[in-house]
């Protein structure tokens, strides 16, 4: 169980639904608190942000090994630099977010990505951590956010089982009690098949830690389907509009794509309920849809039951069809009317 400011995070609860805003804010903080409200009507329980500039994560540079060569990626072309220029989200915004975050009683945190970043976010008393797929290999990066003693999630990405040990053990040594890993693939937008969700259980079992999935793929198929794994948190880039552009826009979730993801989530993890046999309470009524051995026609005491006289008929109120060759060919002990359901004690 874990426990981020008043939401707590567990099998036992509703899964924990953040929206992504990352580079949706279009360089317009009207744009981001509009972003804030939307994610709010949603019912989506938080919304997460990422802390950052341009020369903090990269250099200004032309070399190829600084371009993103890769010609089915959304930023095909682009330096590092310019996406993320582009894309960060200016640090004197955080508070104005966070407190319009606080005014909906939604949860508002971020990512950093470097030292200071983390020192900001400190200044701004944020309640959790959220460590990038990219940024799980940053020990000393996951070493400093433990040392909050705050909750920390991380996305796995492209980690194998080692990196994550690396990383998990690192956050545990350092003080970090309350870690939440989620299952991702690091490419924008993924594909449901590269999503591997069959991942999530075998996270907990291997770290117990809570799991869950931060989803980069179009639609909520995917994040709904990791509730019945076991996920207890559902990460998902979150926009106004597609239409309106924005570096991670296409792969992102409108208000209305959103509000569904939140309530069939939530659908998902009531219907888990637990290993059930047997009736239901809401299940009685249904009974009349069952089938059960009735007298058919009016019998006297001494009759024979014969296939003629006995039917398994619905409703479901005599003897299940199970007794038929018990009963069949035994003497009525009395008279019974047509349409009565039939009972062990008609027999001598």
């Amino acid at each position: 169980m874990i426990q981020i400011a008043n939401r707590t995070i567990s099998l036992a609860t509703e899964p924990f639904v953040i929206a992504e805003m990352s580079g949706n804010h279009n360089n317009s903080l009207e744009r981001a608190l509009e972003i804030v409200d939307a994610a709010a009507e949603t019912g989506a329980h938080a919304l997460k942000i990422q802390t950052y500039t341009a020369e903090t994560i990269t250099i200004r540079s032309d070399r190829p090994e600084f371009r993103i060569e890769d010609e089915g990626s959304l930023w095909s072309g682009r330096t590092l630099f310019n996406l993320y220029e582009e894309a960060c989200l200016p640090w004197d915004w955080h508070k104005a977010i966070f407190d319009r975050c606080a005014e909906h009683g939604m949860i508002g945190f971020s990512t950093p990505f470097d030292d200071t970043a983390v020192a900001h976010l400190e200044s701004l008393n944020v309640p959790c951590y959220k460590i990038a797929s990219f940024e799980i290999v940053d020990l000393p990066l996951i070493r400093l956010v433990a040392r909050t003693g705050k909750p920390m999630i991380m996305s796995t990405g492209m980690a194998d089982i080692g990196e994550i040990h690396q990383a998990v053990q690192t956050a545990r040594s350092n003080g970090c009690g309350q870690i939440i890993l989620l299952k991702c693939t690091s490419s924008y937008p993924a594909m449901p098949g590269d999503s591997n969700i069959l991942t999530i259980p075998h996270l907990r079992e291997l770290f117990e830690t809570e799991v869950g999935i931060s989803d980069h793929t179009m639609g909520t198929g995917v994040s709904v389907a990791a509730v019945a794994l076991g996920a207890t948190v559902i990460e998902k880039h979150f926009t106004l509009d597609r239409a309106a552009g924005g570096v991670d826009s296409k792969f992102s979730l409108e208000p209305d794509e959103f509000k569904r993801l939140v309530e069939d989530s939530a659908q998902a993890h009531a219907s888990l309920g637990r290993i059930q046999y047997g009736q239901l309470a809401n299940e009685k009524t249904s009974k009349l849809h069952r089938r059960s051995l009735y007298v058919v026609e009016d019998v006297e005491e001494g009759t024979i039951a014969s296939s003629s006289n006995i039917r398994s008929i619905r409703p479901g109120n005599g003897l299940e069809p199970a007794y038929w060759d018990l009963i069949i060919g035994r003497k009525f002990a009395k008279d019974v009317k047509a349409g009565y359901p039939l009972s062990i004690d008609h027999f001598f």
